[in-house]
């Protein structure tokens, strides 16, 4: 059954309401109040069965958990543990009273973003991006880049996946009650340790020898697990077995290789970058509005695609979530090979024709110049919004992260411009109120000059 908030909640006499000891003037309430929460609760209710089952949680409430997520570049757990402690994401989430416990198990955000998946992830993109006006969102022109975002993976060496392999058939032996014909438990340990510093000239003979040995007792005891496997114990095991035989067969010139026993869909990605040589994880692409800098497209592509592959599919999602597709789209050199997709003209930056003027040439450098400003707000999204790190799994968490981070970006860009107008106001407020007082003092000085001169 969908948990829907009650509308009209039954006041506790013993309870202040929230609205009663919180600034309703404050950024954050100001946002809650400006979203259209009815319309995020009858979107969302399509993922749950009306019928079976207990209540689930109110939507409002478990959305905005997730949007205080990404918005604070909180995990998940300490997210859950500082919605006790702050009535303003109370407030934000729809509670009526205070509450002294947690909202709900940190484990239910993972089962609610696996229930929405990508589809759910872009109405949240969607519902912050009409938190602006239309003028706004609605731009001529926009920038479009890629970016890499790094898994939650440790660096991959042929030495790691391999002791990893190991390990993982220890553990397979164990769980079937297998035993081996040699565990290498003990020997393995040593040839980790002599693996080592294989870049010193005296260490790297005994530091090769040491990795292909580990090379072979890898070989050696999967060989040994699969042949001591039954058909139902090979079955239940195939996937692993599959990707274990992957790893040891790649070479190093391989292309699609396996980095990780536990990710296997991440690439290596080398953008070009002097401090961070290469980078694993996946491909992600932002749209930001050439001058309000608002993030109007968000989307990850598994493994390392071609930068002009990805537009097609980039500014399809932007017509969806805008409504409207920019005539101009800004990009760098790397989507070399595009000029026109529908009816959106691709700028890439080049030489200019001999032909030109000097005002069509300042026009065209004030362009890219301000393709450049999409470069800050990818590092903002990476690292004030979880982006830097992805820690959902697999190539659908790749895409909800993405989605999410871009999500919290544009709510922020709402909070701090909520706070700004407060600001404002307050400082005309003060001003007037200062100008009447200088008012009033001067009629009086006026009155007592007509008394004096009387």
């Amino acid at each position: 059954m969908i948990g829907k908030r009650d509308k009209s909640p039954q006041l506790n006499i013993f309870q202040v309401p929230l609205v009663q000891f919180i600034d309703k003037e404050h950024e954050l309430s100001r946002l809650a109040d400006q979203i259209d929460w009815e319309l995020v609760e009858d979107e969302f209710s399509s993922y749950y069965c009306p019928d079976n089952g207990r209540p689930s949680i109110p939507i409002r409430k478990i959305v905005g958990v997730l949007l205080l997520k990404t918005m604070f570049s909180h995990s998940d757990e300490s997210v859950v543990d500082r919605w006790q402690e702050n009535p303003y994401w109370q407030y934000f989430c729809g509670e009526t009273f205070f509450q002294h416990e947690k909202p709900f198990d940190p484990t239910e955000l993972i089962k609610f973003r696996k229930r929405i998946g990508e589809e759910g992830a872009e109405k949240l993109l969607k519902l912050s991006i009409n938190l602006f006006s239309r003028k706004e969102v609605e731009e001529k022109e926009v920038c479009i880049d890629t970016t890499v975002q790094e898994k939650n993976i440790t660096y991959p060496t042929d030495a790691k996946l391999r002791k990893k392999i190991i390990e993982k058939c220890w553990n397979i032996a164990e769980k079937e009650g297998i035993k081996l014909r040699q565990s290498y438990r003990r020997t393995l340990k040593q040839l980790m340790i002599d693996q080592r510093f294989r870049e010193h000239p005296k260490r790297r003979k005994k530091a090769n020898a040491a990795a292909r040995k580990i090379d072979t007792i890898a070989g050696r005891i999967v060989r040994d697990i699969e042949r001591k496997l039954s058909s139902q114990q090979k079955q239940a095991y195939e996937r692993d077995l599959i990707i274990f035989n992957l790893v040891l067969q790649q070479k190093r010139s391989d292309k699609n290789k396996i980095y990780s026993l536990h990710e296997p869909s991440v690439s290596c990605i080398a953008k070009g970058k002097e401090a961070k040589k290469y980078e694993f994880g996946n491909k992600s692409s932002l749209v930001v509005t050439k001058h309000s800098r608002i993030i109007v497209g968000a989307m990850a592509f598994e493994g390392n695609p071609y930068d002009g592959h990805t537009l097609d599919a980039q500014l399809n999602q932007i017509e969806r979530l805008t409504g409207k597709l920019p005539r101009v789209a800004i990009v760098d050199r790397g989507y070399r090979g595009r000029k026109v997709i529908d009816d959106t003209q691709i700028c890439t930056p080049g030489k200019l024709k001999a032909s030109s003027t000097p005002y069509q040439k300042q026009q065209v450098r004030k362009r890219f110049r301000a393709r450049a400003g999409i470069e800050p707000i990818i590092g903002h999204a990476k690292h004030d919004h979880r982006m830097e790190r992805n820690f959902l799994a697999g190539v659908v968490g790749d895409q909800i992260n993405t989605i999410l981070a871009a999500t919290g970006f544009n709510l922020m860009k709402k909070l701090r411009k909520i706070k700004a107008q407060i600001f404002v106001f307050i400082f005309k407020l003060n001003i007037w109120i200062e100008n009447q007082i200088r008012f009033k003092r001067k009629i009086l000085l006026i009155q007592k000059l007509a008394v004096f001169q009387a």
